[in-house]
C-alpha cells in the first residue's frame, strides 16, 4: 500500500504569517482608508457549501490514512484582468485593477494564478474587506519560472486582489485558476483540539521532540512537510552534497511527484515539547524543480526555488550510498497523516527487499512510533544518522496507544546512486565534485569528530581563465582530527599528471593549519587541472575521513604575449538580470554576472585577458530594460592595461548591446612609444627612460597590473633602470609629474 493520496489539483495553502517570506514590502493604495466603498470593486461570489455532505466526506476521509487533511473546497475558475474585475486610472496616470472575492460562511480564501509574470514597478496586493490584513506586495521578483503563483490565505469571507500598474509599465500576465474556500480553521483557531492546522496522527506516533528524540535533533531540522493542494501529502529531507556549499536538494519518494513546482516545503513544523499538535507554520519554500526521479528505488530529489534562509536553521544531512546490509538500526523523521513531526525507531536490522518492483529496505516492525500517510518519502537513517533511503510504503499503522506490528519499506539510498541518466540518479547532484565518496556528513552540523583526520585544499585558487604560462601554486594542509598531525605527504597533480611530492613535517594541533609552497609549474595553452592530495597522514591509524583529502581546480590558460583589459560596470537596482561575455568567431574569452540585485550604484570591476585580435562585448539584461534609467543609474566602460577608454555606455538599451574593440600587444619595436623615449627596446638587463621633468615618479606594470618597479626621480636626463630581476614578457612604463602622465611600452627579452 503506497502512503499517498493524489490531489486533482495541485495548490498551496499555507499560513497568513508567511507572508513575511514572500512580501516584497509596501502596502495597498491608500491603506490608511478603510472604507471599502470608496473603492471600485467588482466581486465574484461563491455560495454556501454543503456542510451536511463535507461532513460525512471528511468522516470517511479522517478515519483512512491515506487521506490528507481537508481544510477548504477548490473552485475552478477562469478570471483574468482582461474579463473580469475593474481597472482604475489615477491622477498621476498609474492604474489599479480590483478584483473582489466572496465566499459565503468561508473561514478562508486562496488563490492559485496560473500566469503571473509581472513587470518591474508593478505590485499585487490581497486584503480583506475589512482592510485589517493584507498579503504583499508581489512583485516581479516573485515571478517564478513555471509563471505561476500560489498565493496564501486571508482568514476572511470576503477579499479583494488589487493589481497596481505604474504609468508607461506594461500590464504583464495576470490571471486566475482557482479559488479555495477555507471551511475548517487552521491558525491557531481549531474546532477540534485533537488536530493539528494540516492532519492529525494516531495516538501511538511520538513527537520528535520527547526525550526519545533527544539524539536526533540536528537531523530533524532537516525534514519538511510537502503540502500539495488543499492537503497535506507527503514528507522529504534536505540532503548534503560533496560540494557542501547549502544546495538545496530535497529528497522525496518518487510516487509523491506530481508538480513540484505548486508544492510548498514547510519547514520545523513541529510541537515544541512531548505532547500537542500544534506547530510552527511560518518556515516554508514555495516551489521546486525536479531534477531526478526513477520508480526502480521509488526515489525523487527535488531542487527547491530558494535556499531556506538562515533564521530556518535547517540541516542538509549526509548520506549512505555503500547499501552494506550491516545496518544495526534504523530512524524514522516524519509527518504521518500531516501532523506535527513525529519520530520512529527500529531496533533491529532492515534488510534488503524488492516490492512492488523496486528495490527496498524492509522493516519488519517499528519497536516506537510508526508511520501514516503523509510520511511518505520522509527518510530513514542508520545508526550513524545517515539516510539510507525514503519511505515508499507499507501497513505499519497505530492499533490504538500501540502500533499494529506491521511492516513498512523504503526505497534504498545506494540503488538510486546510479542510474542511466543524470535524470534519473543521484551521483551526478549529490557529487559534484567527483571524489565518489560513498558517505557524506551533514551540513553545516552533526559532522563526526575524528581523531585522525588530514585534509588540503589549494590557497591561491585559480579561477575561469588565468593570463600567464606559469603558476606558483600552494596548499593550505589542515589538521581537523583530535590528535596532532606531525607529517603528510602531499602529491600535486597537473593535468592529470604527478609533477611533484612534499614530505612535510611539522606538528599541527586540532584546528591548526599550514600553507605549503610549491614548485612553479608551466601550463598548457587552454584548458588546465591542478590538483593537491593528501597520501599518507602521521598518526597510528589511517586517516579516518577521505572526503576532505583532496581539490581540484580547472581553468584554462592564456598562453603568450596578452593584453589585460578592466570592465567598470555600474548596477542598476536588478544585478541579477545582467550578464556579460566577451567573444571572437563564436569563442567565449571572458564572461560574467548575474550579480546581485538591490545594489544599485555599485562598481563591478572585472578583470581578464586577451591575446592579439579583435574582439565583441556583449552585455545582456534579461528584462529587456537595459541598466539605466527606470531602476538605477547603471553603465560600464571598458579600458586597455594603458587605462585607455576602448568602450562605453551609458546603460540605456534593452536585452543586449554589443561593441566591438581590438588587442594588440605586438609590434613594439625601438622607438619612442607614447612620448617616453625607451632604449634598447626589447631590453635585457637595462632599460633606458629619458625623463624630461625632474621629480618624476616612474612605475613599471606586468600585463596583469601589478607594480614590478618603483622609482622617484629628481633629476632630468637618461634614467638607467636594472631589468635583470623581471621575467619575460610585455611591461607598461608609466611616468608622473607636475606636468602630467606619459606612458610607454617595452619588452623583457
Amino acid at each position: 500500500m503506497i502512503k499517498i493520496s493524489t490531489a486533482l489539483f495541485t495548490f498551496i495553502i499555507l499560513s497568513l504569517a508567511l507572508t513575511a517570506q514572500v512580501s516584497q514590502g509596501g502596502e495597498p493604495y491608500n491603506w490608511d482608508v478603510k472604507d471599502i466603498e470608496r473603492f471600485d470593486v467588482e466581486f465574484e461570489y461563491f455560495g454556501e457549501l454543503d456542510m451536511e455532505l463535507i461532513a460525512l466526506q471528511d468522516a470517511i476521509g479522517d478515519a483512512e490514512k491515506d487521506s490528507p487533511y481537508r481544510f477548504g473546497i477548490e473552485h475552478d475558475v477562469s478570471y483574468s484582468k482582461e474579463t473580469n474585475g475593474i481597472w482604475s486610472e489615477l491622477d498621476n496616470g498609474d492604474k489599479i485593477w480590483r478584483l473582489g472575492v466572496k465566499a459565503e460562511s468561508a473561514t478562508s480564501i486562496s488563490f492559485l494564478f496560473d500566469r503571473f509574470v509581472l513587470n518591474k514597478g508593478a505590485e499585487l496586493y490581497i486584503w480583506n474587506s475589512e482592510r485589517t490584513e493584507f498579503l504583499g506586495s508581489f512583485t516581479y521578483r516573485n515571478n517564478k519560472e513555471a509563471g505561476v503563483l500560489p498565493v496564501s490565505l486571508l482568514s476572511s469571507n470576503e477579499v479583494v486582489i488589487e493589481y497596481i500598474v505604474p504609468e508607461g509599465v506594461n500590464e504583464g500576465e495576470l490571471s486566475l485558476s482557482l479559488v479555495v474556500q477555507g471551511y475548517r480553521p487552521i491558525i491557531n483557531q481549531f474546532e477540534d483540539v485533537d488536530r493539528g492546522p494540516y492532519g492529525n496522527s494516531g495516538a501511538c506516533n511520538i513527537n520528535v521532540n520527547c526525550p526519545s528524540g533527544d539524539e536526533w535533533q540536528t537531523e530533524k531540522k532537516s525534514v519538511a512537510l510537502i503540502i500539495n493542494g488543499g492537503n497535506s501529502v507527503c514528507t522529504g529531507a534536505l540532503v548534503n552534497n560533496t560540494a557542501n556549499d547549502g544546495t538545496p536538494y530535497f529528497l522525496t519518494a518518487n510516487h509523491c511527484l506530481g508538480n513540484p513546482n505548486n508544492w510548498v516545503y514547510l519547514f520545523n513544523h513541529e510541537s515544541a515539547g512531548c505532547i500537542g499538535n500544534s506547530g510552527p507554520t511560518l518556515q516554508t519554500i514555495s516551489s521546486g524543480t525536479l531534477v531526478a526521479s526513477n520508480g526502480a528505488s521509488d526515489f525523487a530529489l527535488i531542487e527547491l526555488s530558494s535556499a531556506p534562509p538562515g533564521n530556518y536553521d535547517v540541516q542538509y544531512v549526509g548520506w549512505d550510498r555503500s547499501d552494506n546490509e550491516s545496518v544495526t538500526a534504523a530512524t524514522g523523521i516524519h509527518h504521518p497523516s500531516g501532523d506535527v513531526k513525529k519520530i520512529c525507531f527500529e531496533e533491529d536490522n532492515p534488510y534488503h527487499a524488492n516490492q512492488g518492483g523496486a528495490a527496498v529496505w524492509y522493516i519488519d516492525e517499528w519497536e516506537d512510533g510508526v508511520t501514516e500517510g503523509g510520511s511518505s518519502g520522509s527518510p530513514l537513517f542508520d545508526q550513524n544518522h545517515r539516510v539510507i533511503g525514503q519511505l515508499y510504503g507499507g501497513f505499519a499503522a497505530c492499533s490504538g496507544q500501540t502500533n499494529n506490528g506491521q511492516a513498512d519499506w523504503y526505497g534504498r539510498f545506494g540503488v538510486s546512486w546510479d542510474g542511466n541518466t543524470p535524470e534519473t540518479r543521484l551521483k551526478d547532484w549529490l557529487d559534484p565534485v567527483g571524489n565518489n565518496a560513498l558517505v557524506l556528513d551533514g551540513f553545516p552540523e552533526g559532522v563526526p569528530e575524528y581523531a585522525h583526520d588530514a585534509g588540503v585544499s589549494i590557497v591561491n585558487e585559480i579561477e575561469g581563465v588565468v593570463c600567464q604560462s606559469t603558476i606558483y601554486p600552494q596548499a593550505t594542509l589542515f589538521n581537523n582530527g583530535t590528535e596532532n598531525l606531525t607529517a603528510a605527504i602531499i602529491t600535486l597533480f597537473l593535468n592529470g599528471n604527478s609533477v611533484e611530492v612534499v614530505e612535510w613535517v611539522g606538528n599541527l594541533s586540532n584546528n591548526q593549519n599550514v600553507v605549503i609552497n610549491l614548485s612553479p609549474q608551466a601550463l598548457q595553452s587552454g584548458e588546465n587541472q591542478i590538483e593537491v592530495v593528501v597520501m599518507e597522514a602521521s598518526g597510528e591509524e589511517d586517516d579516518e575521513n577521505e572526503n576532505n583529502n583532496s581539490n581540484l581546480i580547472e581553468f584554462s590558460a592564456i598562453i603568450g604575449e596578452v593584453s589585460v583589459f578592466q570592465l567598470n560596470l555600474t548596477l542598476d537596482d536588478y544585478g541579477s538580470e545582467t550578464t556579460w561575455e566577451v567573444v571572437s568567431s563564436n569563442e567565449v574569452f571572458a564572461e560574467g554576472g548575474p550579480y546581485q540585485n538591490d545594489a544599485d550604484g555599485e562598481l563591478i570591476v572585472e578583470e581578464f585577458c586577451l591575446p592579439d585580435g579583435c574582439y565583441e562585448f556583449v552585455i545582456y539584461d534579461d528584462a529587456d530594460d537595459g541598466l539605466c534609467c527606470q531602476y538605477g543609474e547603471g553603465n560600464y566602460t571598458i579600458e586597455n592595461q594603458l587605462n585607455v577608454q576602448l568602450a562605453e555606455s551609458d546603460g540605456e538599451f534593452g536585452s543586449e548591446e554589443t561593441q566591438e574593440f581590438c588587442a594588440s600587444v605586438t609590434s613594439i619595436s625601438e622607438k619612442v612609444v607614447a612620448n617616453i623615449e625607451l632604449y634598447p627596446n626589447p631590453a635585457q638587463d637595462i632599460l633606458n627612460v629619458v625623463v624630461q621633468e625632474s621629480n618624476s615618479l616612474i612605475k613599471i606594470y606586468d600585463v596583469s597590473g601589478r607594480i614590478v618597479l618603483q622609482v622617484l626621480y629628481e633629476n632630468t636626463g637618461v634614467l638607467e633602470l636594472n631589468t635583470e630581476k623581471l621575467t619575460s614578457g610585455t611591461y607598461v612604463l608609466f611616468m608622473s609629474s607636475d606636468k602630467g602622465e606619459s606612458r610607454g611600452v617595452f619588452l623583457k627579452e
